[in-house]
């Protein structure tokens, strides 16, 4: 692979294995659930959308149904190069190498922004978060999403992988920013047993891992998630 740009926060996840997070991104929410609940908080019909993190701009082309125009952020290369591929007959997108906190957008230039599992996980991203304000049109919208560890069967298995996030640090963090927090509760559906336990191997530490596979069946697995978002 080639290098990610200097400053990006490396992804243990799909910065080495674009293939299996792929099977995850198809996985994860098939019942359309985070779409509606940014829809009903802000609309992209007819806006300028920003996708910070984009990957292999999995979420490109659906924000381009109905968005002006959309731009995907991406700090690795070949990840960028995929998601230039994906959208490549869509006019309306474009995609830009560049890091959350040194976005290669002119000010006040979007009206949506979405960063979904990207950069964003609260203390630390204070640099990105500059750069939001810089970079969104007044009465726009930014929407951050992430796990949360508090509830969930994911949310148990992420916490046991890393006890380290604190969810009430990372709560007090976007509240005292005045982020609004919308808890949304989804699914993982995988079409084979082979593809969970793929995704699960990416997503948790080994011995988690194996001991989360040996006790969970079936393909399905319920997952919370955090809608936080902010208007600007």
């Amino acid at each position: 692979m080639s290098s990610p740009l200097a400053g990006a926060r490396p992804s243990p996840n799909i910065w080495h294995h674009p293939a299996t997070y792929e099977i995850e991104n198809r996985a994860v929410d098939p019942d359309g659930l985070l779409e509606a609940a940014m829809a009903a908080q802000a609309t992209w019909a007819g806006r300028d959308v920003l996708d910070v993190g984009c990957g292999t701009g999995f979420h490109l082309p659906r924000f381009a149904q109905t968005a002006a125009s959309v731009v995907g952020v991406e700090p690795h290369p070949d990840l960028a190069a995929i998601a230039r591929r994906r959208t490549r007959r869509l006019a309306a997108v474009r995609v830009e190498q560049g890091t959350a906190q040194a976005l290669p957008l002119p000010d006040r230039s979007v009206d949506v922004v979405h960063a979904r599992w990207a950069y964003f996980f609260g203390p630390g991203c204070e640099p990105g978060l500059a750069e939001l304000d810089r970079v969104v049109r007044r009465g726009g919208t930014a929407f951050v999403i992430d796990n949360d560890p508090t509830r969930s069967t994911f949310g148990g298995w992420f916490r046991r992988s890393y006890p380290e996030v604190d969810p009430d640090a990372v709560e007090r963090f976007w509240t005292a920013r005045d982020w609004r927090r919308t808890p949304v509760d989804v699914r993982w559906s995988f079409t084979s047993r082979a593809d969970l336990e793929a995704v699960v191997r990416i997503e948790l530490v080994p011995q988690v891992a194996d001991d989360v596979l040996a006790t969970h069946e079936g393909t399905e697995v319920d997952y919370a998630v955090n809608l936080w978002s902010k208007d600007f």
